[in-house]
């Protein structure tokens, strides 16, 4: 199966069996980002969150006994 990187727009050949192609294939919505493109988003959101700057805002989950 032949992908587009949504950042980088570099195609790539992945196996037509594997996990990310049934992804990609059943769910549209998914996007394909090559290896090299996702190691340097991880890199800069590590740095980002080691400045002590970085907030991320997620929902508190109340539990409720009833």
């Amino acid at each position: 199966m032949r992908v587009k990187c949504v950042i980088c727009d570099k195609i790539e050949a992945i196996e037509d069996e594997s996990l990310t192609a049934k992804r990609l294939r059943n769910r549209p919505i998914h996007t394909y980002m090559c290896n090299s493109c996702s190691a340097r988003i991880t890199q800069k959101t590590n740095a980002r969150i080691d400045t002590g700057n970085f907030r991320l805002y997620r929902t508190k989950s109340e539990k409720d006994e009833w």
